[in-house]
């Protein structure tokens, strides 16, 4: 380097954190503080739930806020707050949230007097009392509207550049999608004004509503640029996304008892804490009987287990137990066991995997059972189901959860094959349950295929379920 060169100093960009789950992880973050974010979707995508909730939370942590509406009346958006848990009235008492239902006068408008200036001196003078520092326009696309001009509509969102860029206001504006505008509006032009542009995607196939949110740009910064389900829950918006390059699974434990001596020798000395296992076998094999006979295992031991069943509701199962001689209603009540039974078609993948989080991060079982991860394509597709699995499987290793899978396979060559994709690489253990026939009678059989970090059987078992329980016996291959 020369005498006198200057070395040029590289400031970060200052970002807001939105508060929003899983959000400011994809935005390595949050928005850009005092810049332009801009977030545009379809109807129904989630949009204003997105921005206010933004507002809202920053709001509880003192930071004012200023929601200006041109589409929904104030007594509305109120309401629909309220919905989500989110009681507007207090802060707008205390000073910390300005709801500002815009109502524009249409013969103003059609006489050709009618600008937006006056509109954000307003804004101005508002902020400027309360000491807010972010603003929300929500549905900027229906004032601009208004103007049949097309210069003169140009001309006011220069204007309306011109001045947020003026202000030390965080902005969020909403505006629909793309197609679902005159694109004679020339709102392109919205993209470009905009630091920052997350896009909401609202779809549907076969006969599956998902939601998507994928950050189109970001100035000054840098983003998780794929695309990520995200939902629209009773608390707010939730995003979803896989975002870790680290993988961070805990090592094995020590061993668990099953529940049964004879498959802990088999298995060379038990299930390992924190392992994932997969019980694969044809219908009648006796998978779920043996998800029970680990249960009630763990939970006898202090234990708690989540069981989660998407074919049976927890009567059922209770009762259907009890023929085996498994009597689950003990560890129910001392509340160390806890369903979770629902049809798979009931909800999309990512509502199904938010709902067992909230139900795994409340209860924080030492184990889950799953009742049978081959209904799981139920859920919407293939490829679905297991996305699903690896996200909820991946919750667990980080949580330290021991996960019992049961799968019911079409034929014994698919023992390992969920929805079409092969899973074995996501087990630790993989018990493959069959039958044998000989001299016209019908005995179940059981084969440990693979037991990560233990000297395992590799012979063939034959087994009873009686009304005390499974017995095993060894027999050779």
């Amino acid at each position: 380097m020369g005498r006198g060169e200057r070395v040029s100093e590289v400031v970060e960009l200052t970002k807001a954190p939105t508060r929003i789950v899983g959000l400011d992880e994809v935005l390595h973050g949050g928005i850009p503080r005092d810049r332009i974010t801009l977030i545009r979707g379809g109807s129904g995508s989630g949009k204003t739930v997105m921005g206010l909730e933004f507002l809202y939370r920053a709001a509880l942590e003192g930071e004012p806020g200023i929601m200006v509406a041109f589409e929904e009346g104030g007594r509305n958006i109120r309401q629909n707050a309220l919905s989500f848990g989110w009681d507007l009235e207090p802060l707008e008492k205390a000073g910390k949230f300005f709801l500002w239902d815009v109502k524009i006068d249409r013969d103003t408008v059609l006489s050709g007097d009618f600008s937006i200036a006056p509109l954000l001196a307003g804004i101005e003078g508002k902020a400027r009392q309360m000491g807010a520092r972010a603003v929300m326009i929500d549905a900027i696309d229906a004032l601009l509207r208004v103007f049949s001009d097309p210069s003169r509509r140009l001309n006011e969102l220069y204007g309306l550049h011109d001045w947020l860029a003026k202000q030390p206001f965080t902005t969020i504006l909403t505006t629909k999608a793309a197609d679902q505008v005159d694109h004679g509006l020339q709102y392109e032009f919205l993209d470009y004004m905009a630091d920052c542009v997350l896009l909401l995607d609202l779809r549907v196939r076969d006969q599956v509503t998902t939601r998507r949110l994928r950050i189109v740009k970001y100035r000054g910064s840098g983003f998780c640029s794929n695309e990520y389900p995200y939902l629209v829950t009773s608390q707010g918006s939730v995003v979803m996304p896989i975002t870790r390059v680290q993988l961070e699974g805990k090592p094995f434990g020590g061993y668990i008892p099953s529940g049964s001596a004879e498959f802990d020798e088999a298995l060379g000395g038990g299930l390992r804490r924190r392992s994932n296992v997969l019980i694969s076998g044809v219908s009648g094999t006796g998978k779920t009987t043996m998800a029970a006979t680990f249960a009630i295992a763990a939970c006898s031991a202090g234990e708690k287990v989540l069981f989660v069943d998407f074919e049976e509701s927890q009567e059922m199962v209770v009762q259907a137990m009890l023929s085996p001689g498994l009597d689950l209603r003990p560890v129910l009540k001392a509340g160390r066991l806890e369903f979770y039974t629902i049809m798979p078609e009931a909800l999309s993948p990512e509502e199904h995997l938010y709902e067992l989080g909230r139900r795994i991060e409340r209860l924080d079982p030492d184990h889950l059972v799953i009742d049978a991860i081959s209904a799981c394509p139920r859920m919407g597709s293939d490829e679905a189901a297991f996305d699903f699995l690896v996200r909820l499987l991946d919750i667990c290793r980080r949580r330290g959860v021991t996960c019992v899978m049961t799968h019911q396979s079409r034929s014994p060559a698919q023992i390992h094959v969920v929805a079409g994709i092969p899973v074995s690489s996501l087990t630790d253990a993989l018990i493959h349950l069959g039958f044998k026939e000989t001299d016209g009678e019908r005995t179940r059989t059981l084969r440990v295929i693979k037991s990560r970090g233990a000297k395992h059987s590799h012979r063939r078992h034959e087994f009873q379920i009686t009304d005390r329980g499974i017995q095993i016996e060894e027999t050779r291959a």
